[in-house]
C-alpha cells in the first residue's frame, strides 16, 4: 500500500473531546463550538434558554475546561504552524504535552510555530480553557486601580478586564452565562516559502473617473527565499517574483478605466469585483467594492454636521443596531445570519450598526452586507464599562485593532471605524470615575488613542469616530442629550419614561441608539415559558426581561396610551403595537428634518436568545409587528403626520431619500369609529432628490372628537404607503368592533399561503400570527369598513403534506375589549 504523503494543510475541526479539569464530566464537543451547547447536547445541562435555567448553568463558567483531540502526521519535515482565531478566551494550546501558546483575546487571530513539538505518527492538541470569571476577578485585583464595569448590565462581575464579548457577562437583553469555546478556524498548516498575513486594499478616484486600486498583500516568511505571488482583479492577473524574510508587503496598482460603483441599497447598484492572491499553497479571496466615502462634520449654525457622503453623494442612513446573532456560537449559523440581514434590506434599511458589546462579525457576515448593500458603523468591542490602560492591556488592544482593520477594511460596506461605545459617558456613572475624573480620563483617553493610532497606522485614511455617542472629536461632553453636533444616543423615553412626543424634542444631527422595548412573540415565549409562566410577573417571565423595571415601564406605557388588554396573548401584540409607535414616531420626525438629522439607527435589529427586549426581529427572525412598521417609515420615499409644537396643526412631510424628483398624490380623509371613511382633501407635491419638505398641512379642528386623521399616497416612482394619525390616545377612542372576515388558501406551486381579511368596521393594527414560523408580505395594517387586504404567508419550511397552520388574528378593539 502507498503512502499518502502528509498534507500541507489539516483542518482540526470536527469532534473533540470535551472535559472538565477536575476530571468530573466528560463528553463530545463539535469545534467550531462552545462548551454550554455541548453540555446540553450531551443532556448533562438543561437547556439554558429554557424557564429559569439559566440560574441552573451559571456553574459551567465557573470551571475549568479543556478539549483534545489526536491527528497523524506522516512526516514533520518544515515548518508548521497553527491558525487559530476567535478563541474564547483566556487558553492554553498543548501540542503533544508542551506549551504552544497562552491566548487571553478573542479578537485576535494566533498562529504559533509548532514545528520543534510534532512527531511523525499520532500527535494530540489540547486548548485548555480557564474560568473566565476567576481570571477577570484576578486580573481585576492586579489593577493599579479599580476599574469599574456596569453592574446593571453584567451580574457576572469584571468582564472588563478580558477581550471578549462584553455581553457574554449579561447584558440588558442577554443571558449571563460567560459562554467559552472556540468558533473560528483551527488548523494544522506547512510554511511553504510564505504564507499570506493579510491582503489590504487602497483606492484613488480619478478626476477622469478611473480608478487606481491597490493591492498590498503581507507575507510572513521564515527563511528568506522567493515567492511566486499571483494578483488577480476579475479577468486581469498578473505575477511577480518577490524576494521574502520575515514580513514583506507586496503591493500591485491595477488601473480601472470605467469602473462599476458600489452603492448602498436603495441608492444604485452593489457592483462587486472580485480579487484573489495566490501563493503555489494559498489563495485569498476578496469581494471589492469600488466607492468612496466621506464623513461631512464641517460646522453649521447648530453646532457641526454628521453625514455620510458615498460616491459624492450624501446618503440618509436608515437601519438598526446589530448584536450577536445568539448567545450561544453553536446555535448560530451564516444562514440564520443571512436571514436576519435580508430582514433589515427588506425593511428599507440601509446601515447596520456592529454595536461595541459583542463581536467583530466573521468574514460572511461583511460578505453579506456587500451583497445587500448594508453599511457597516463598525464599533471596536467596547462598551458600557471602563477599562485597564495598563501596558499589557493597550498592547493586546493595537495588536486586536491592528489584525481587525486589516482583516476587514476592504469591504466596500465598512462605513465607519468607531472607538467604543458609551465610554465616555461611563466616566460619569460610576462613583470611582466621579470621584476622581482625571485618572479616569486620561486611562481612557490612553485606550481611545491606541486604538486611533492602530486603525490609522493599518488604514491610512480611514474614516474615524472616536465614541458613540460623541459630539466631535476630543469632546468629552453629554452626547445623550445635546443634539447639536455629532452622534446621539437618546433613551429619554424608555429610561426616563417620557412620553412618545418627547422624541419631537430633540433634533439629532444622526441618532445612532434609540429605541423602546416590547415582548417578543407569542410562539417564541412559549419556546422557553409553560403556561403556568404566562404572566408578565410570572419569574420566568421576569427572568426573560434583563433590564431593571422594563415589564413595569411596558404596562405603564400602555395605561397612558391604551385601554389594558384583556388577557396575556394580547398583552404581548399590544407591547408590540407601542413598540412600533414609539419608534415611528421618532424615525418621522427626525426624517422631516433632512438635512439636519441624516441617519437614524434605532436599538435594535435581532435578539441572542428569546427575551424581552428593544429589537424588531424575535429570536428566530420572525418579525416582530415593528418590523413591518420599520419597512413603511423607512420606505425611501414617505409620508407622515406631524403635530406642530402647539398642537394646533398637522403637517404631512413628505421625504424622498432617492436621486430623482418625485411628484407625491395625496388623498387625506377622516375615519370614524365605524370604520367609514370620509374625504378631506387631495393634494399633489413634490419633492426634489434627497429632501424633506411640507405636502399639506391642517387643522387639528378639522378631526372631529372620536375620529382618526387617515391618508394614503401614490409616489411617481411606483412607491406609495398609508397611515393615520390620532390626536390625543388611542384609549379615548370608543373603538367598535372590526367585524374581521378571514379566507386562505394553499398555493401549491409556491408553497405559500394566501389569506384575505375583510372589515365590516374600523381595524386598527391587524397582526396575523402563527406559530408556523415564516414571513408574512404586510402586517400590523389598517383597514377601513368594507376594505380588504390580501397578504401571503411564506412558510420557513415547507408545509407537512395536508396540513394547514392555524392563524390568529389581533386589532386593536378585540385587544382591549372582552366581546
Amino acid at each position: 500500500m502507498t503512502q499518502q504523503p502528509t498534507p500541507s494543510s489539516i483542518d482540526l475541526s470536527g469532534s473533540w473531546q470535551l472535559t472538565s479539569v477536575d476530571g468530573e464530566i466528560r463528553t463530545s464537543i463539535a469545534l467550531p463550538g462552545d462548551v454550554h451547547t455541548a453540555l446540553h447536547r450531551a443532556k448533562l445541562i438543561p437547556d439554558p434558554y429554557f424557564g429559569r435555567n439559566e440560574e441552573k448553568v451559571q456553574w459551567v463558567a465557573e470551571r475549568e475546561w479543556a478539549v483534545e483531540r489526536s491527528f497523524t502526521l506522516q512526516e514533520v519535515e518544515g515548518d508548521w504552524y497553527l491558525d487559530i482565531d476567535y478563541l474564547d478566551t483566556v487558553a492554553s494550546v498543548h501540542v503533544n504535552g508542551f506549551l504552544a501558546l497562552e491566548a487571553d483575546n478573542s479578537f485576535r487571530r494566533y498562529r504559533p510555530d509548532v514545528s520543534s513539538m510534532l512527531k511523525a505518527g499520532d500527535n494530540s492538541i489540547r486548548i485548555v480553557f480557564a474560568s473566565s470569571v476567576a481570571t477577570a476577578a484576578a486580573r481585576q485585583k492586579q489593577q493599579p486601580f479599580y476599574i469599574p464595569y456596569s453592574t446593571g448590565n453584567s451580574p457576572i462581575p469584571d468582564g472588563n478586564m478580558l477581550r471578549k464579548p462584553q455581553c457574554h457577562f449579561g447584558w440588558d437583553w442577554n443571558i449571563a452565562i460567560a459562554p467559552l469555546g472556540l468558533y473560528g478556524t483551527i488548523a494544522l498548516r506547512k510554511l511553504e516559502t510564505a504564507r499570506i498575513e493579510h491582503v489590504v486594499t487602497r483606492q484613488t478616484h480619478n478626476n477622469d473617473g478611473s480608478v487606481d486600486f491597490t493591492v498590498t498583500a503581507s507575507l510572513f516568511s521564515k527563511h528568506a527565499g522567493v515567492a511566486q505571488v499571483y494578483f488577480d482583479l476579475d479577468d486581469e492577473r498578473v505575477r511577480l517574483d518577490v524576494g521574502v524574510k520575515g514580513e514583506t508587503d507586496v503591493n500591485y496598482l491595477f488601473h480601472i478605466d470605467k469602473p462599476r460603483l458600489w452603492w448602498p441599497s436603495g441608492s444604485g447598484e452593489q457592483a462587486l469585483y472580485t480579487l484573489s492572491v495566490e501563493l503555489s499553497d494559498e489563495v485569498v479571496t476578496k469581494q471589492i467594492g469600488l466607492r468612496t466615502i466621506e464623513l461631512i462634520t464641517t460646522p453649521d449654525a447648530s453646532g457641526s454636521r454628521f453625514a455620510f457622503k458615498v460616491n459624492g453623494r450624501e446618503i440618509f442612513c436608515r437601519g438598526a443596531n446589530w448584536i450577536p446573532a445568539d448567545a450561544l456560537y453553536s446555535l448560530s449559523s451564516p444562514e440564520k445570519t443571512e436571514d436576519l440581514l435580508q430582514s433589515a434590506k427588506a425593511a428599507n434599511m440601509n446601515m447596520i450598526r456592529v454595536w461595541g458589546g459583542g463581536f467583530y462579525e466573521q468574514d460572511h457576515f461583511y460578505d453579506l452586507c456587500d451583497r445587500l448593500g448594508l453599511m457597516v458603523w463598525q464599533d471596536f468591542m467596547f462598551a458600557c464599562n471602563l477599562y485597564p490602560s495598563t501596558e499589557d492591556f493597550l498592547d493586546n488592544v493595537n495588536i486586536e485593532v491592528d489584525y481587525q482593520v486589516r482583516r476587514l477594511s476592504s469591504h466596500p460596506s465598512i462605513a465607519l471605524w468607531c472607538g467604543d461605545n458609551e465610554l465616555v459617558g461611563a466616566l460619569t456613572w460610576f462613583e470611582e470615575s466621579r470621584k476622581d475624573r482625571d485618572r479616569y480620563l486620561v486611562s481612557y483617553d490612553r485606550l481611545n488613542r491606541t486604538i486611533e493610532q492602530a486603525v490609522k497606522k493599518a488604514l491610512p485614511g480611514a474614516l474615524w469616530w472616536p465614541s458613540s455617542p460623541a459630539s466631535g472629536y476630543l469632546d468629552f461632553g453629554d452626547a445623550w442629550h445635546a443634539d447639536g453636533s455629532g452622534d446621539m444616543h437618546y433613551w429619554s423615553v424608555w429610561h426616563e419614561n417620557k412620553s412618545f412626543d418627547n422624541y419631537r424634542s430633540v433634533r439629532p444631527r444622526f441618532c445612532s441608539e434609540f429605541g423602546f422595548q416590547s415582548y417578543t412573540s407569542l410562539p417564541v415565549i412559549r419556546t422557553y415559558a409553560e403556561a403556568k409562566d404566562m404572566n408578565v410577573a410570572s419569574p420566568v417571565m421576569e427572568l426573560h426581561q434583563k433590564n431593571a423595571g422594563g415589564n413595569e415601564r411596558i404596562a405603564g406605557t400602555m395605561f397612558r396610551y391604551f385601554r389594558f388588554p384583556k388577557d396575556f396573548p394580547n398583552f404581548v401584540y399590544l407591547s408590540q403595537i407601542q413598540q412600533g409607535l414609539a419608534i415611528k414616531t421618532a424615525v418621522e420626525y427626525w426624517r422631516s428634518l433632512k438635512p439636519h438629522c441624516m441617519g437614524t439607527i434605532y436599538w435594535q435589529l435581532n435578539d441572542t436568545w428569546p427575551v424581552a427586549s428593544w429589537s424588531s426581529l424575535d429570536y428566530g427572525g420572525r418579525w416582530k409587528a415593528m418590523h413591518y412598521l420599520v419597512k413603511r417609515f423607512f420606505q425611501p420615499v414617505a409620508v407622515a403626520a406631524i403635530p406642530s409644537d402647539d398642537g394646533k396643526t398637522i403637517r404631512f412631510s413628505l421625504v424622498n431619500d432617492m436621486l430623482a424628483d418625485v411628484s407625491v398624490d395625496l388623498s387625506i380623509s377622516i375615519l370614524t369609529m365605524k370604520g367609514e371613511r370620509k374625504h378631506l382633501s387631495d393634494v399633489q407635491a413634490m419633492c426634489s432628490p434627497d429632501a424633506a419638505v411640507t405636502a399639506a398641512t391642517i387643522d387639528v379642528s378639522e378631526i372631529a372628537e372620536g375620529t382618526l386623521l387617515a391618508w394614503n399616497f401614490t409616489a411617481s416612482n411606483g412607491m406609495g404607503g398609508e397611515g393615520h394619525y390620532v390626536n390625543g390616545t388611542y384609549k379615548a377612542l370608543e373603538l367598535e368592533p372590526s367585524g374581521l372576515v378571514v379566507t386562505h388558501e394553499y398555493v401549491e406551486a409556491s408553497g405559500a399561503i394566501e389569506i384575505n381579511v375583510t372589515a365590516r368596521g374600523l381595524a386598527l393594527f391587524v397582526m396575523i400570527e402563527s406559530e408556523t414560523d415564516g414571513k408574512y408580505s404586510d402586517n400590523a395594517f389598517d383597514l377601513a369598513a368594507g376594505e380588504s387586504r390580501r397578504i401571503t404567508f411564506t412558510p420557513a419550511a415547507p408545509l407537512a403534506s395536508g396540513g394547514l397552520p392555524e392563524f390568529r388574528f389581533y386589532d386593536l378593539h378585540s385587544c382591549q375589549s372582552a366581546d
